[in-house]
Protein backbone atom coordinates (compact mmCIF):
# COMPACT_ATOMS: atom_id res chain seq x y z
CA UNK A 1 0.00 0.00 0.00
CA UNK A 2 1.22 3.36 -1.17
CA UNK A 3 2.21 5.82 1.79
CA UNK A 4 -0.20 8.75 2.30
CA UNK A 5 1.47 11.95 3.58
CA UNK A 6 0.70 14.98 5.00
CA UNK A 7 3.71 16.79 3.64
CA UNK A 8 5.58 17.02 0.42
CA UNK A 9 8.73 15.34 -0.67
CA UNK A 10 11.78 16.62 -0.68
CA UNK A 11 12.65 14.16 -3.95
CA UNK A 12 14.57 11.99 -1.55
CA UNK A 13 13.87 8.11 0.05
CA UNK A 14 11.18 8.06 2.41
CA UNK A 15 12.17 5.23 5.13
CA UNK A 16 10.95 4.79 8.64
CA UNK A 17 12.25 4.50 12.35
CA UNK A 18 10.49 1.98 14.62
CA UNK A 19 11.41 3.47 18.21
CA UNK A 20 9.88 2.62 21.44
CA UNK A 21 9.75 5.08 24.50
CA UNK A 22 8.04 3.61 27.67
CA UNK A 23 7.02 0.41 26.35
CA UNK A 24 4.87 2.25 23.17
CA UNK A 25 6.41 1.62 19.26
CA UNK A 26 6.30 4.62 17.65
CA UNK A 27 7.13 5.35 13.84
CA UNK A 28 9.39 7.90 12.55
CA UNK A 29 9.38 9.24 9.51
CA UNK A 30 12.31 10.26 7.76
CA UNK A 31 13.56 10.99 4.13
CA UNK A 32 17.50 10.77 2.98
CA UNK A 33 19.14 12.29 -0.55
CA UNK A 34 22.52 12.81 -2.20
CA UNK A 35 25.65 11.00 -1.71
CA UNK A 36 28.60 11.44 0.19
CA UNK A 37 29.67 12.12 3.65
CA UNK A 38 26.16 11.93 5.88
CA UNK A 39 24.98 15.16 7.23
CA UNK A 40 21.66 14.98 9.94
CA UNK A 41 19.07 17.71 9.22
CA UNK A 42 16.44 18.67 12.25
CA UNK A 43 13.42 20.77 11.33
CA UNK A 44 12.43 23.32 14.31
CA UNK A 45 9.69 22.01 16.53
CA UNK A 46 6.27 24.65 16.19
CA UNK A 47 2.42 23.41 15.59
CA UNK A 48 3.23 23.02 11.94
CA UNK A 49 6.43 21.27 12.26
CA UNK A 50 7.99 18.88 9.51
CA UNK A 51 10.74 18.04 7.35
CA UNK A 52 9.25 19.68 4.31
CA UNK A 53 10.38 23.17 6.24
CA UNK A 54 13.98 22.22 5.34
CA UNK A 55 13.80 21.33 1.73
CA UNK A 56 15.40 24.24 -0.30
CA UNK A 57 18.60 24.07 2.03
CA UNK A 58 18.05 19.90 1.95
CA UNK A 59 18.44 19.73 -1.41
CA UNK A 60 21.40 22.74 -1.81
CA UNK A 61 23.51 20.33 0.54
CA UNK A 62 22.19 17.13 -1.14
CA UNK A 63 24.41 17.93 -4.02
CA UNK A 64 27.34 17.74 -1.71
CA UNK A 65 26.50 15.55 0.93
CA UNK A 66 24.04 12.17 1.59
CA UNK A 67 21.61 14.05 4.46
CA UNK A 68 18.81 12.64 6.33
CA UNK A 69 15.70 14.79 7.60
CA UNK A 70 13.43 13.71 9.86
CA UNK A 71 10.57 14.26 11.39
CA UNK A 72 10.05 14.18 15.30
CA UNK A 73 7.91 12.01 16.75
CA UNK A 74 4.56 13.54 17.32
CA UNK A 75 5.08 16.15 14.48
CA UNK A 76 5.13 15.89 10.45
CA UNK A 77 4.53 12.46 9.04
CA UNK A 78 5.88 10.63 12.36
CA UNK A 79 3.54 8.73 15.06
CA UNK A 80 1.56 11.36 17.05
CA UNK A 81 0.39 9.40 19.92
CA UNK A 82 -1.15 10.94 22.80
CA UNK A 83 2.05 10.47 25.13
CA UNK A 84 3.54 13.07 27.78
CA UNK A 85 5.97 14.60 25.30
CA UNK A 86 8.83 16.02 27.45
CA UNK A 87 12.63 16.63 26.58
CA UNK A 88 13.50 13.16 28.08
CA UNK A 89 11.60 11.46 25.38
CA UNK A 90 13.46 13.63 22.61
CA UNK A 91 16.65 13.35 23.68
CA UNK A 92 16.40 9.82 23.93
CA UNK A 93 15.21 9.77 20.33
CA UNK A 94 17.64 11.20 18.94
CA UNK A 95 20.64 9.24 20.82
CA UNK A 96 18.96 6.06 19.62
CA UNK A 97 17.94 7.61 15.98
CA UNK A 98 22.01 8.71 15.73
CA UNK A 99 23.53 5.28 17.14
CA UNK A 100 21.17 3.14 15.38
CA UNK A 101 21.68 5.39 11.98
CA UNK A 102 25.39 6.68 12.30
CA UNK A 103 28.48 4.80 12.60
CA UNK A 104 30.41 7.71 13.45
CA UNK A 105 30.36 11.26 14.77
CA UNK A 106 28.45 13.23 11.80
CA UNK A 107 27.93 16.79 10.78
CA UNK A 108 24.30 18.14 11.92
CA UNK A 109 22.19 21.32 11.06
CA UNK A 110 19.49 21.85 13.83
CA UNK A 111 16.87 24.80 12.96
CA UNK A 112 14.93 26.42 16.05
CA UNK A 113 14.77 24.61 19.33
CA UNK A 114 15.93 21.50 17.75
CA UNK A 115 19.15 23.37 19.21
CA UNK A 116 19.11 22.10 22.30
CA UNK A 117 18.87 18.77 21.81
CA UNK A 118 22.26 18.68 20.09
CA UNK A 119 23.89 20.80 22.20
CA UNK A 120 23.27 17.65 24.46
CA UNK A 121 25.18 15.30 22.66
CA UNK A 122 28.31 16.35 22.35
CA UNK A 123 30.33 13.73 21.46
CA UNK A 124 27.48 12.89 18.47
CA UNK A 125 28.71 15.68 16.19
CA UNK A 126 31.85 16.42 13.63
CA UNK A 127 30.24 19.56 12.77
CA UNK A 128 27.10 21.54 14.55
CA UNK A 129 25.54 24.55 12.76
CA UNK A 130 22.42 26.05 14.52
CA UNK A 131 20.29 28.38 12.48
CA UNK A 132 18.06 30.64 14.22
CA UNK A 133 18.74 28.35 17.84
CA UNK A 134 16.04 28.70 20.65
CA UNK A 135 15.48 27.08 23.54
CA UNK A 136 12.60 28.68 24.85
CA UNK A 137 8.47 27.97 24.29
CA UNK A 138 6.44 30.53 22.79
CA UNK A 139 4.32 30.82 26.25
CA UNK A 140 7.43 30.95 28.43
CA UNK A 141 8.96 33.51 26.34
CA UNK A 142 5.38 35.92 27.08
CA UNK A 143 5.93 35.50 30.54
CA UNK A 144 3.28 33.32 31.38
CA UNK A 145 3.88 31.31 35.25
CA UNK A 146 4.55 27.65 34.74
CA UNK A 147 1.28 26.87 36.69
CA UNK A 148 -0.75 28.69 33.82
CA UNK A 149 1.34 27.02 31.00
CA UNK A 150 1.08 23.67 32.37
CA UNK A 151 -3.25 24.23 32.96
CA UNK A 152 -3.35 25.47 29.29
CA UNK A 153 -1.49 22.24 28.15
CA UNK A 154 -3.70 19.95 29.99
CA UNK A 155 -6.71 21.89 28.60
CA UNK A 156 -5.29 20.98 25.19
CA UNK A 157 -4.78 17.65 26.60
CA UNK A 158 -8.33 17.06 27.40
CA UNK A 159 -10.64 14.99 25.40
CA UNK A 160 -13.77 17.65 25.93
CA UNK A 161 -11.93 21.09 25.46
CA UNK A 162 -8.65 20.13 23.74
CA UNK A 163 -9.72 19.92 19.84
CA UNK A 164 -11.53 23.07 20.14
CA UNK A 165 -8.71 25.01 21.80
CA UNK A 166 -5.86 23.11 19.22
CA UNK A 167 -8.80 23.63 16.00
CA UNK A 168 -9.33 27.20 16.75
CA UNK A 169 -5.34 27.61 17.22
CA UNK A 170 -4.81 26.04 13.85
CA UNK A 171 -7.34 27.80 11.72
CA UNK A 172 -5.67 29.36 8.62
CA UNK A 173 -6.06 32.71 9.46
CA UNK A 174 -4.33 32.15 12.85
CA UNK A 175 -1.20 30.56 11.07
CA UNK A 176 -1.12 33.32 8.49
CA UNK A 177 -0.86 35.57 11.39
CA UNK A 178 1.59 33.63 13.06
CA UNK A 179 4.04 33.21 10.03
CA UNK A 180 3.92 36.79 9.53
CA UNK A 181 4.26 37.77 13.15
CA UNK A 182 7.11 34.93 14.29
CA UNK A 183 8.58 33.13 10.77
CA UNK A 184 8.52 34.23 7.52
CA UNK A 185 9.64 38.16 6.66
CA UNK A 186 7.75 37.84 3.08
CA UNK A 187 4.51 37.84 3.45
CA UNK A 188 4.14 37.40 -0.08
CA UNK A 189 4.91 33.41 0.13
CA UNK A 190 1.75 33.02 2.71
CA UNK A 191 -0.16 32.16 -0.16
CA UNK A 192 -3.54 30.22 -0.09
CA UNK A 193 -2.02 27.31 -1.10
CA UNK A 194 0.78 27.49 1.24
CA UNK A 195 -1.47 27.83 4.48
CA UNK A 196 -3.69 25.38 3.00
CA UNK A 197 -0.91 22.81 2.76
CA UNK A 198 0.21 23.61 6.41
CA UNK A 199 -3.73 23.55 7.99
CA UNK A 200 -3.37 20.02 6.40
CA UNK A 201 -0.12 18.86 8.62
CA UNK A 202 -1.81 20.75 11.62
CA UNK A 203 -4.90 18.59 11.19
CA UNK A 204 -3.96 14.90 11.51
CA UNK A 205 -5.08 12.45 13.83
CA UNK A 206 -3.22 13.73 17.70
CA UNK A 207 -1.69 16.27 15.99
CA UNK A 208 -1.82 18.76 19.45
CA UNK A 209 -0.18 16.61 22.06
CA UNK A 210 3.39 17.44 20.91
CA UNK A 211 2.82 21.22 20.13
CA UNK A 212 0.85 21.55 23.16
CA UNK A 213 4.24 20.67 24.74
CA UNK A 214 6.77 22.53 22.88
CA UNK A 215 4.36 26.22 22.77
CA UNK A 216 3.62 25.75 26.57
CA UNK A 217 8.03 25.34 27.27
CA UNK A 218 7.52 21.50 28.08
CA UNK A 219 9.72 20.47 25.63
CA UNK A 220 12.17 23.83 26.54
CA UNK A 221 15.52 21.60 27.25
CA UNK A 222 16.82 23.59 30.27
CA UNK A 223 15.15 26.83 31.95
CA UNK A 224 17.70 29.22 32.14
CA UNK A 225 20.34 30.96 29.87
CA UNK A 226 22.80 30.01 31.92
CA UNK A 227 22.35 26.09 31.70
CA UNK A 228 21.84 26.60 28.15
CA UNK A 229 25.15 28.33 26.97
CA UNK A 230 26.79 25.60 29.62
CA UNK A 231 26.20 23.06 27.19
CA UNK A 232 28.76 24.94 24.39
CA UNK A 233 31.54 24.15 26.87
CA UNK A 234 31.13 20.29 26.56
CA UNK A 235 31.46 20.93 22.57
CA UNK A 236 34.77 19.75 20.93
CA UNK A 237 33.46 19.69 17.15
CA UNK A 238 32.99 23.27 15.52
CA UNK A 239 30.01 24.97 15.82
CA UNK A 240 28.59 27.61 13.44
CA UNK A 241 25.10 29.94 15.52
CA UNK A 242 23.56 31.72 12.63
CA UNK A 243 21.47 34.19 13.86
CA UNK A 244 18.19 35.74 12.22
CA UNK A 245 18.53 39.10 11.85
CA UNK A 246 14.99 40.13 11.87
CA UNK A 247 13.83 37.04 14.99
CA UNK A 248 11.76 38.96 17.51
CA UNK A 249 14.11 40.81 20.17
CA UNK A 250 13.76 38.46 23.05
CA UNK A 251 15.37 35.20 20.98
CA UNK A 252 17.69 37.65 19.00
CA UNK A 253 19.28 38.43 22.36
CA UNK A 254 19.29 34.60 23.19
CA UNK A 255 21.04 34.10 19.82
CA UNK A 256 23.36 37.05 20.02
CA UNK A 257 24.00 35.56 23.92
CA UNK A 258 25.22 32.24 22.01
CA UNK A 259 27.47 34.26 19.16
CA UNK A 260 29.81 35.60 21.61
CA UNK A 261 30.81 33.10 23.14
CA UNK A 262 34.80 32.14 22.65
CA UNK A 263 34.08 28.52 20.56
CA UNK A 264 31.31 30.07 18.61
CA UNK A 265 31.70 31.03 14.66
CA UNK A 266 29.06 33.32 14.21
CA UNK A 267 27.05 34.67 10.62
CA UNK A 268 23.54 36.90 10.83
CA UNK A 269 21.29 36.41 8.07
CA UNK A 270 17.94 38.08 6.76
CA UNK A 271 15.03 36.22 8.50
CA UNK A 272 13.24 35.78 11.61
CA UNK A 273 12.53 31.93 13.09
CA UNK A 274 11.55 30.35 10.21
CA UNK A 275 14.75 31.46 8.02
CA UNK A 276 15.63 28.18 7.30
CA UNK A 277 13.00 27.68 5.22
CA UNK A 278 12.27 31.15 3.99
CA UNK A 279 15.96 32.12 2.86
CA UNK A 280 17.20 28.07 2.60
CA UNK A 281 19.26 29.00 -0.34
CA UNK A 282 21.28 31.52 1.74
CA UNK A 283 22.04 29.29 4.79
CA UNK A 284 23.08 26.78 2.86
CA UNK A 285 25.85 29.05 1.09
CA UNK A 286 27.16 29.39 4.85
CA UNK A 287 26.70 25.48 5.68
CA UNK A 288 28.95 24.93 2.71
CA UNK A 289 31.58 27.44 3.70
CA UNK A 290 31.30 25.98 7.59
CA UNK A 291 31.17 22.44 5.96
Amino acid sequence: MATITSTPRLAGTVAHYDWQWRGQPLRITYEALGGGEPVLMLPAFSTVSSRSELTRLAQQLAAHYQVTVLDWPGFGDSDRLRLDYQPALYQQFLRDFVRDRFAAPIAVVAAGHAAGYVLAMPAAWSKVMLVAPTWRGPLAVMGAPQSVRQGVRELVRSHLLGPLLYWLNTRPAFLKWMYRRHVFVDATRLTPDYIAQRYRGAQQPGARYAPAAFVTGGLDPVQTQAEFLAYFKALTAPVMVIVAEQAPPSSQAEMEAMATLPQVQSVRLPGTLGMAEEYGERVAKVVLQFM
